[in-house]
């Protein structure tokens, strides 16, 4: 099974390679190791926005990060930065998550009733940290 975890950087996209635009811009493809869930592609998306220059993912598809640099020098730290903003939007997913399952947990519990077997499970299942 796979996780958030293994969202990483595989590869160039062999049916892009990286191209020499006009412009004078290297347009660049990352392939993804596994695809990446609709919401965690929009969590990239706010994230690679913030990168200059900007990184993107197309959210339907969720297997390759687009990029662009302005010369050959800057593949090599562009990825680097990009692979940082991918751990850091894994992080944030999987925080999301816990914080999603925290308020389920919590919505159960009361519920339930303080007293109860079923709140005491709530609140050790909401304090586990993975």
């Amino acid at each position: 099974m796979q996780t958030i975890n293994d969202i990483k950087i595989a590869s160039i996209d062999d049916e892009r390679p990286p191209m020499i635009r006009k412009e004078a811009y290297i347009d660049l493809y990352f392939k993804l190791s596994v695809k990446a869930p609709m919401d965690w592609c929009e969590d990239f998306n706010a994230l690679g926005r913030q990168l200059t220059p900007g990184v993107k993912i197309e959210k339907n598809t969720g297997l390759c990060i687009e990029a662009w640099v302005k010369d050959m020098d800057q593949i090599a730290p562009h990825l680097e930065t990009i692979k940082q903003s991918i751990l850091d939007c894994n992080e944030q997913y999987i925080e999301k998550a816990r914080q999603k399952q925290s308020a389920l947990l919590a919505a159960n519990a009361r519920e339930v009733g303080k007293d109860s077997e079923q709140f005491k499970l709530n609140e050790i299942i909401a304090d586990l940290r993975f």
